[in-house]
């Protein structure tokens, strides 16, 4: 059994991948914004969704794991090179894809792997843990806590800067997707991955990060710029980490500006 995926549009091919615990629907708010101009991929990682558990060899590396499966799904739908872009640990991944020669242009948003130091790495750790923890007393919880936007800030605030923008079904849906995912929301989390390849010289590569990202700081950027100079940066403001429901409009703009044919890779 293959991932689960959906493709939807016109255009060039264009693979969104999810962060650590979300599922596919997170690219939801921007699906009409895209499909008029590429054909958008989105998949289930690994572990996550509907998609297979996690498969890695005996002391593989989760985060390696998971990028070895992407890999192999481009390859399933004789994607060559198409347009990557992830949020989170799917921006890591659309880097890791871009530094391996499987991806024609990349676009990261809020992308883990770039620590300023260990307890950067421990508060995100922390916060995902002990929200896997409190999963049997939340989740009959959940559906309720979801109908106000006061009980959606508890559930994502961590997440979203702006939950009214949420629906009380995506409030669900994300939840419980979260609470399926934690064995692999575990094993990604069990050691600090930093990025630290070599991106392909003239791949153009955009960085974008949420002023009010609580869990992945925007100072986390300034990192970035040091290991990838070359790359396009840009501000999401007033967007929390994972930017597609603060701000559809925005976050449309940046994947298909991100991928437009023929941007160069100058320096933003």
């Amino acid at each position: 059994m293959g991932l689960a995926y959906e493709r939807r549009g016109t255009g060039p091919p264009l693979v969104l991948l999810h962060g650590v615990g979300h599922r596919r629907q997170a690219w939801q708010p921007v699906m009409d914004l895209l499909t008029p101009y590429r054909t958008v991929i989105t998949v289930d990682l690994p572990g996550h969704g509907e998609s297979p558990p996690l498969a890695r060899a005996a002391g593989q590396q989760a985060v390696r794991a998971i990028a070895a499966q992407v890999f192999a799904f481009l390859d399933e739908l004789a994607l060559d090179r198409p347009h990557v872009a992830g949020n989170s640990l799917g921006g890591a991944l659309a880097l890791i894809a871009g530094a391996h020669g499987r991806a024609r242009t990349v676009t990261a948003l809020s992308p883990a792997g770039f620590w300023a130091g260990n307890w950067q790495f421990g508060y995100a750790r922390a916060v995902f843990m002990s929200a896997q923890l409190a999963g049997p007393v939340a989740r009959p919880l959940v559906p309720a806590l979801a109908r106000s936007t006061l009980g959606r800030a508890i559930i994502d605030g961590p997440f979203v800067h702006k939950p009214s923008r949420m629906t009380p079904g995506q409030a669900v849906g994300d939840a419980l997707a979260f609470f399926r995912a934690r064995e692999t929301v575990g094993a990604v989390l069990a050691e600090r991955a930093s990025f630290t390849e070599s991106l392909p010289d003239g791949l153009p590569v955009t960085i974008a990060w949420g002023t009010r990202d609580r869990l992945l700081p925007p100072g986390q950027a300034r990192v970035a710029r040091q290991r990838l100079p070359h790359a396009r940066f840009v501000p999401l403001p007033d967007c929390g980490h994972v930017p597609m429901t603060d701000n559809p409009g925005l976050v449309a703009r940046v994947l298909l500006d991100g991928s437009a044919p023929g941007r160069d890779a100058r320096p933003g």
